[in-house]
């Protein structure tokens, strides 16, 4: 292997490529370095496992915290499973190089991502992407097609290339694009409700950039390159012929009937079960059966323009909703759209709630959180139930991105927010229904929101140049079609995307045919959505905590916390209520009952109340001097009132005008620079 070095500019910005020093017993790897960080990026090939009839790629992104020079938390100081960002970063590749490798090929291929440095300034999903086009092109793996990625962002109205987390911060989106010299293979986005002409602009930029890249790395390629090994696909032509002439009629019958998505599946193994009892072999036939069923109903779509359910290409499957289904959650929605059917249950918290992050990435804490759940139930199964896996996340993070942007501000509604969405059916596209009825969720709860998002997912069957593009697909139409093409967003505009396809690409008229309709299909879905709920409910439910803020001086935190927190868990645990301070001297306090949230909140102010010359104030007299008796005023300031200030008259002792734990009104004479206190109870009295 020749050890090699190969650079070039991006936006201005040099990234490089290494490769022929590390991890040389993988099939092909690379070095990549962009900025300061460093990724090694490996693409390892095995043999196929006997009776295996999918593709078993693997997409593994490691997060390693001494990348950014951290330890790990926790008793064993190691990091374990792969967190949430991890996940959907190792997905995001996968659903860009999956597409892209030769029909029929069955050999377990693994990607491995490991970021050695990170300098916390910029994303890494799209050097991921390019680095592991790289190490498999460079192999001898099959794999032809060469691919980049690119990141946009826009700020007042400039486009801008492979953002900073900073600038991503003040863009009105983040747009992750995938794509070959042919087309785009994969989108990712979101946004603060985006115009289309905008969105389709900037990934017209991002293919710009993605073609730029691969064209600088071809020669890099070129020389490094591998014959691939040969592969067998196990498909007989002449059986597949034959069961297209026994069973084709038969298929396009069940697919043109009306009946349910599960009693066609019954139907149509029923036929095909007859098939093979009359063949009498031993032999399953699995690739020509499923390719078989494929073209009979892409056939039925593109030719005779028949949609499964007879519905038009522009239509949507029938709609229906409620909320406030459930007692003592926070808020709840039901949103059902054919046969698809989405709970979604809102629960709210303080700050102690919020998410802590350990990741590579400069995020933190996660104040809203939304987790999908895809029960066997949900499509008619009876297997164990499993902690969520790689899909569920993936799910669960695009309808929490398409709702982020129209959450209210921490500083206007103080919660944290959690939506669990329970897929109870599923026909197509659950996670677009997870928008719509956590939208019906959080206008229940009282959340309020700056407007109601919807979600809906457009398809497309092709045949070399023609094509057509459906909304609203079903499973069927997900399974055996070319695309998958998700949109979420207002009646204003795009604030989630998500793009997977099967083909090896798409062009960008079929990405501009598909937000056209995307559009006119979530405008149908907002007017059901509004119909059931038209604005968030002006209070909160019963069960929900109530959280009032209070802004007290920076340097009284340390006097409302006390000495190892004493102050503020006596407060806390004499009122019952949830109290946090922020760094800024934001005081929040939480609790189911109002008044245990007043009791905690008048305690805080008493506490933290800054004394000022002219108030009046009724206080305990807590010592008694020979000048004079010491007032508390607060229970963390008292104040002096001198002798001569204790009557109309001359005082000779201060105890014949006043006990320890006598009540007494006092005006405030002065505030010292140092904070002392001097009171006077001579100028409330008559004369």
């Amino acid at each position: 292997m020749i050890k090699d070095k190969f650079d070039f500019l991006i936006d201005g910005e040099k990234i490089t490529f290494e490769t022929g020093e590390l991890a040389k017993a993988a099939n092909g790897s690379v070095l990549l370095r962009y900025r300061d960080n460093v990724l090694l990026i490996t693409a390892t090939m095995s043999n196929p496992r006997a009776g295996i009839d999918f593709f078993p790629l693997i997409v593994d992104f490691e997060e390693k915290l001494y990348a950014r020079g951290k330890i790990p938390g926790g008793f064993f100081r190691r990091e374990g499973r792969p967190s949430s960002q991890a996940i959907l970063s190792a997905r995001l590749i996968d659903r860009t190089l999956r597409p892209l490798f030769p029909d029929g090929f069955k050999n377990e291929v693994a990607i491995v991502i490991l970021p050695l440095a990170v300098d916390l300034t910029c994303p890494l999903d799209w050097l991921a992407v390019v680095g592991a086009n790289v190490a498999l092109a460079i192999s001898d793996i099959p794999f032809n097609i060469q691919v980049a990625a690119s990141n946009i962002a826009c700020i007042d109205n400039e486009i801008v290339v492979n953002p900073t987390y900073e600038q991503l911060d003040n863009s009105d989106f983040d747009l992750l694009v995938s794509g070959s010299k042919d087309g785009v293979v994969m989108i990712e986005a979101e946004g603060d409700e985006i115009d289309e002409d905008l969105m389709y602009k900037a990934i017209e930029k991002s293919q710009e950039v993605n073609n730029e890249i691969i064209d600088n790395l071809d020669s890099f390629i070129n020389k490094h390159s591998q014959d691939n090994v040969e592969f067998n696909y196990d498909f007989d032509e002449s059986i597949y012929s034959e069961l297209t002439d026994s069973l084709k009629s038969q298929l396009k019958d069940v697919y043109k009937n009306d009946s349910t998505k599960s009693e066609k599946e019954d139907e149509i193994k029923e036929i095909i079960n007859s098939y093979m009892e009359n063949k009498n072999t031993e032999e399953t036939y699995h690739n020509e059966i499923d390719k078989l069923k494929a073209d009979v109903f892409r056939s039925i779509t593109l030719e005779d323009k028949i949609r499964e359910d007879g519905r038009k290409f522009d239509q949507i499957r029938d709609l229906s909703g409620s909320v406030d289904l459930i007692p003592k959650v926070h808020g709840s929605g039901l949103f059902t759209r054919g046969e698809t059917q989405v709970l979604s249950l809102v629960t709210l918290g303080s700050s102690r709630d919020y998410q802590r992050l350990d990741t590579l990435t400069p995020l933190d804490e996660k104040r809203f959180m939304l987790h999908y759940n895809f029960p066997p139930y949900s499509v008619g199964e009876a297997r164990p139930m499993r902690s969520p896996g790689r899909r569920e996340i993936g799910h669960g993070q695009l309808a929490e991105k398409a709702l982020a942007r129209v959450l209210p501000d921490a500083d206007e509604f103080p919660y944290a927010i959690r939506i669990v969405a329970e897929c109870l059916q599923s026909n197509g596209s659950t996670s677009m229904g997870t928008v719509c009825s956590a939208t019906l969720a959080l206008m229940d709860a009282g959340v309020p929101i700056k407007k109601p998002v919807a979600g809906i997912s457009v398809g497309m069957i092709s045949d070399n140049d023609k094509y057509d593009v459906m909304l609203d697909i079903q499973g069927i139409e997900d399974h055996y079609g070319d695309m998958d093409f998700k949109v979420a967003g207002t009646d204003t505009g795009i604030t989630a995307i998500q793009l997977d396809i099967k083909k090896k690409f798409i062009s960008m008229e079929v990405v501009r045919n598909a937000l056209d309709i995307a559009k006119k299909g979530r405008a149908d879905i907002l007017e059901t959505i509004v119909s059931i709920l038209p604005n968030p409910r002006e209070s909160l439910k019963p069960d929900a905590p109530r959280i009032k803020k209070h802004q007290i001086d920076v340097d009284k935190i340390g006097l409302l916390i006390g000495p190892g927190g004493k102050t503020i868990k006596g407060i806390s645990e004499e009122s019952g209520a949830v109290i946090d301070i922020n760094d800024d001297g934001v005081v929040s306090i939480a609790s189911e009952d109002e008044n245990s949230l007043n009791i905690a909140l008048e305690k805080v102010k008493a506490l933290t109340k800054e004394i000022k010359e002219g108030e009046i104030y009724t206080g305990k007299v807590v010592s008694i001097r020979d000048f004079g008796a010491f007032v508390e005023l607060t229970p963390a300031k008292d104040g002096l009132v001198h002798i001569s200030e204790l009557e109309n008259r001359r005082v000779a002792n201060v105890e014949d005008v006043v006990q320890v734990g006598d009540v007494i009104d006092v005006k405030v004479k002065g505030v010292t620079p140092d904070g002392k206190i001097s009171l006077s109870r001579k100028a409330l009295l008559k004369d």
